[in-house]
């Protein structure tokens, strides 16, 4: 299926085009038929004489309903634009140009309604100048027919020039994630809520799960059933028009402006970078505008960067993503500023003087089709699949860009990996400068400097910065072996527990020789010394010296007779026994007897 907008100015004829062309009734509302004015959006169908189906939107004309208007055209990709032959041009024509450009719509045929009511040279000058106020949109070459809806002519050769243009629109992704703009909302009496919109990519099926993101909050509902064009279908393709019955949900929690997603697979954002494609110089625009995206209709506050450049601070947070069309409308006169298209859907907050020029300085020298190493640069670090959802990667496998360092589904900008690296270093050095006795910076403090978005890039950093990571701590490579001012009692304590391994220093002695708490974990660190409960300091060949005794004792032995082989007293000899217990090396039997584990 194809879906085709109607656009064109108020009493065109749209309605009774699109009647004509279906045989149905677009004009839902009783109002509308009583008034002959169409004030919302309409819907018909057709099969054109290919065999193609194609399913109509009907908008309004009339600028009162400009943001009806908007949400008709705006998710469809091809638009059939009605001029009145009888009338001419007129000023919503133009409004409707104006979007038909904003929206970057390439793909339409242009009607001349009404033949039947001019003269073939009235009809001639209405193209004309029509031709000419076209010329600047995607319509510029579009064909062009003269139609009379009541006596038939030209309908047979508009339904061929529908077929021509539907052939050269490209073909939608039906793989993929969704994003379905809501435009009506309603209950069915033994059904419950149905949902209606168009859906221009990837595929729905009965029994999806799909995130709805709402005026207010978002939550998650199910597809009960699906509907197009009056038929039930287990899942639908693009572009179609779609009704869903939606589970576990009533139809006043759903709006027009609403859209239905795939669940984790689409950013929402309230900020964007956007770049003007059509219309008033952002200069010249007001602060408060209104911003049409796909149904959607939201305040947003504009700050200008120059006449190309803005920002955009929307009144509610929306599934946009790199390259997404927006409409900028000013509410005080109804009327159409432009078209923007989305630079940045992610930008950074600007809470330093400075900060702004910088970033505007940034969006301006934007790819517009997306520029990876940029994105990545200007956010340090960011995660594969959050460049996904921002539409900057267009699938799985993608390779990261040359300057770009990967570690698992984090991509790192290699100026800023190189940073980090430095400046953790340079930490790491002054510290060991300062305090040689430290085992290094803590893995918490190494956080607190660098601040990295993930903890698990840390051990990256430290790998990168030629660093060495043990127990909770970040050091220099070979820096346990330096003990500095404290080497030379270190090498003291060593001679003395070599002439006598099992006599350790009472406190008194280890206080002489300046070594305290601090002082022997470092030289236990490095592993120069085995400390015991209790205070006891031994060497750390200590416990194997002592096996090689106790297993020459008759076994079981008792504290006693362990304390006399060893030629040791009770202070020492218990907390040595206890270790040799901890390591597997002797087993307690009862409270006063052990043996060697063979």
């Amino acid at each position: 299926m194809h879906v085709v907008a109607t656009a064109g100015h108020v009493d065109s004829g749209k309605s009774t085009l699109v009647r004509a062309l279906t045989g149905m009734e677009p004009d839902r509302w009783e109002e509308e038929r009583r008034r002959g004015l169409t004030i919302d959006l309409g819907y018909a169908w057709t099969r054109l004489p290919s065999g193609q189906d194609v399913a109509f939107v009907d908008v309004p004309g009339h600028e009162r309903f400009l943001g009806n208007m908007l949400a008709g055209i705006g998710p469809a990709p091809v638009v059939c634009f009605v001029v009145a032959a009888d009338e001419g041009w007129q000023a919503q024509s133009s409004d409707h140009r104006d979007a038909v450009a904003a929206l970057g719509i390439e793909h339409g045929v242009v009607v001349l309604s009404r033949a039947d009511r001019a003269s073939a040279q009235r009809a001639a000058d209405v193209l004309s100048r029509t031709r000419t106020e076209l010329a600047g949109t995607g319509l510029r070459d579009a064909p062009a027919i003269a139609v009379s809806a009541i006596d038939g002519t030209g309908l047979a050769e508009l339904r061929t020039a529908l077929d021509g243009v539907l052939a050269q629109v490209p073909a939608p992704t039906t793989t993929g994630r969704v994003r379905l703009w809501v435009d009506r909302s309603f209950t069915i009496t033994g059904s419950g809520t149905v949902v209606t919109g168009t859906l221009a990519a990837g595929t729905l099926a009965q029994g999806d799960r799909l995130e709805l993101l709402g005026h207010s909050e978002s939550r998650p509902v199910v597809v009960r059933g699906l509907q197009s064009r009056d038929t039930s279908y287990t899942s639908v393709e693009p572009v179609s028009r779609v009704a869903l019955n939606l589970r576990d949900v009533a139809a006043t929690d759903i709006r027009r402006g609403d859209a239905l997603v795939t669940p984790e697979a689409w950013p929402t954002t309230g900020v964007v970078g956007i770049h003007r494609t059509t219309g008033v110089a952002y200069t010249d625009v007001p602060e408060q505008i209104m911003v049409h995206v796909g149904t959607a209709s939201v305040p947003a506050r504009l700050r200008p960067f120059g006449a190309d450049h803005a920002r955009l601070v929307l009144d509610r947070p929306l599934p946009l993503v790199l390259g997404d069309r927006l409409v900028l409308r000013d509410p005080g006169s109804r009327s159409v500023l432009g078209g923007a298209r989305i630079l940045d859907a992610d930008p950074p907050e600007l809470r330093r003087r400075g900060d702004g020029a910088h970033w505007a300085e940034r969006l301006s020298g934007m790819d517009p089709a997306g520029d990876i190493l940029g994105e990545v640069a200007a956010r340090g670090a960011v995660q594969v699949d959050h460049l996904r959802k921002l539409g900057l990667l267009p699938g799985h496998g993608t390779e990261a860009p040359q300057g770009v360092r990967v570690f698992g589904d984090w991509w790192v900008h290699a100026p800023v990996l190189e940073a980090w690296q430095h400046r953790l270093r340079a930490a790491v050095e002054a510290l060991q400068e300062k305090d040689p006795l430290a085992p290094g910076l803590s893995m918490g403090a190494a956080r607190d400097l660098l601040r990295l978005p993930e903890e698990k890039l840390l051990s990256h950093v430290i790998q990168g910065a030629e660093l060495e990571q043990e127990g909770g701590h970040v050091r220099l490579p070979g820096s346990h072996d330096n003990l500095g001012p404290i080497e030379p009692a270190i090498v003291q304590l060593e001679r003395r527990l070599s002439a006598t391994a099992f006599h350790a220093p009472e406190a008194d002695e280890l206080a002489a020789l300046g070594l305290g708490a601090r002082e022997l974990a470092a030289a236990e660190r490095t592993g120069r010394l085995l400390r015991l409960r209790d205070g006891v300091v031994l060497l750390p060949t200590a416990p194997a010296l002592a096996m090689r005794t106790l297993a020459g004792l008759a076994q079981p032995f008792t504290t006693s007779q362990a304390r006399q082989a060893l030629d040791t007293t009770r202070r020492i000899a218990i907390p040595l026994l206890e270790h040799l217990d901890s390591r597997g090396w002797t087993k307690r039997i009862d409270a006063g007897h052990r043996t060697v584990v063979r």
